[in-house]
């Protein structure tokens, strides 16, 4: 069983706990907000034996308030059951919350006057502040900026945090609709002219060796798979957990296939999580 992770999020009413609960989900996190503290206990015991929720993230701010005049007791329960947990508690100055407030016309959970109400939920939440293993001021932070700082909180850099679809097409039968990024190889020469190799596919030894005898073939995937290899670490740092990589030819029997194989290899090489998806070779 993989190991647990639990981050605890909560902070100042408007600054941006329910945004990076969002980002969190992009993660690939399991996300619950505001879950009632009577439920803490089942909740814990259901994170430990489920071989699914390995990540959640749980969002408690100040409208739970038993949660937080009993703040210690229920961590203690978390350890007492081998639940790791970071704290991220979410900041911003006064008046960058009073104009947030202003501008969505949302109520403070503690009353109509933004000002005493800020101040008396700042001296609530001190203690909680005081635990937590990172807090963020989102004071002048862009949603960007966010996830970035999230991403590294959580140390997603890793490959595994990443799993990539590869998948060659045929342009005759259309674009594959979820293909995050799509190489169109037509320019490399094409086997289905040469009998000895037409009704072969990428696949086949015969096909790869034909393909990468052509001037620039190597060249090109030697190039591409370093770009790859290159942009995959930041769109992982922005929070993507899924990507998919199309490669298009004519008919997508040849050199489609060719160039996703190779690339697929290379880039599981490199510790990525990849699926390989024919979708028009038997067309």
């Amino acid at each position: 069983m993989s190991k647990k992770r639990l981050v605890i999020i909560t902070g100042m009413s408007g600054a941006g706990k329910s945004q990076a609960l969002k980002c969190f989900e992009d993660f690939g996190f399991f996300c619950v907000d505001n879950l009632p503290v009577a439920l803490l206990p089942r909740f814990a015991e259901l994170l430990e034996g489920s071989r699914h929720l390995d990540r959640v993230a749980l969002g408690i701010d100040i409208r739970e308030g038993e949660f937080l005049k009993s703040i210690s007791q229920h961590l203690e329960l978390l350890r007492r059951r081998g639940l790791e947990y970071q704290i991220l508690f979410f900041d911003a100055s006064d008046a960058v919350l009073l104009r947030r407030f202003s501008e969505t016309r949302h109520r403070h959970p503690l009353g109509k006057k933004l000002v005493r109400a800020i101040r008396n939920e700042r001296k609530k939440l001190f203690e909680i502040k005081g635990m937590a293993d990172k807090v963020v001021d989102t004071t002048s932070l862009t949603l960007g900026e966010l996830k970035e700082i999230l991403s590294g909180v959580l140390r997603l850099t890793r490959t595994q945090d990443m799993s990539l679809s590869v998948i060659s097409f045929g342009y005759k039968f259309g674009l594959p609709m979820d293909a995050d990024l799509v190489m169109d190889v037509r320019f490399l020469p094409n086997p289905n002219y040469h009998k000895e190799l037409k009704n072969k596919t990428g696949e086949h030894l015969a096909v790869q060796r034909y393909i990468l005898s052509q001037g620039g073939a190597k060249e090109f995937l030697t190039t591409y798979t370093r770009l790859l290899q290159e942009l995959l670490p930041l769109y992982i740092r922005e929070g993507k957990s899924y990507l998919t990589l199309a490669i298009g030819c004519t008919g997508g029997h040849h050199r489609s296939v060719f160039v996703a194989e190779y690339l697929a290899k290379e880039l599981r090489k490199g510790g990525y999580a990849v699926g390989l998806f024919h979708r028009d070779i038997d067309k």
